[in-house]
């Protein structure tokens, strides 16, 4: 028996840095609904990974960023479908944080709080590998 492949959307999102904190959106719908995560979502036709990135960010949170440099590409496979999404590292450039778009809750989080929070697949280990992107 030939299995189906899953559709696989194209995704982005960022890992944005502000004062030694990071920004998470808490998810205030399916997929990931209550878990904490890196603000993102689909790429739109036309737009870059880059670009989609930083529309989330200020979509969902209402900071404007500017890239820093890429941190890689994590999958997440879900029952029927399977998301692709470009990461990146971000630095916030102006804006306040708040909820928006479909993030139920924004804010910024110090490192030292992230161990004890409720956080989507491949969030930690983003925001480790985005941690060489940001000068001391």
């Amino acid at each position: 028996m030939v299995q189906k492949q899953q559709p696989v959307i194209s995704a982005a999102s960022a890992v944005v840095w502000r004062d030694g904190k990071v920004l998470l959106v808490r998810r205030g719908r399916p997929p990931g609904k209550d878990f904490w995560s890196l603000p993102g979502g689909k790429v739109e036709p036309g737009e870059t990974h880059e670009v989609a990135a930083l529309r989330e960010v200020l979509e969902e949170t209402g900071i404007a960023a500017q890239i820093l440099g890429f941190i890689g590409i994590f999958t997440v496979a879900l029952v029927k479908v399977e998301y692709q999404i470009n990461c990146f590292a971000a630095l916030a450039t102006s804006g306040e944080a708040g909820a928006g778009d479909d993030a139920a809750e924004a804010r910024w989080v110090d490192i030292l709080d992230l161990e004890s929070m409720k956080l989507a697949p491949n969030t930690l280990d983003a925001i480790r590998r985005s941690q060489h992107f940001i000068k001391p």
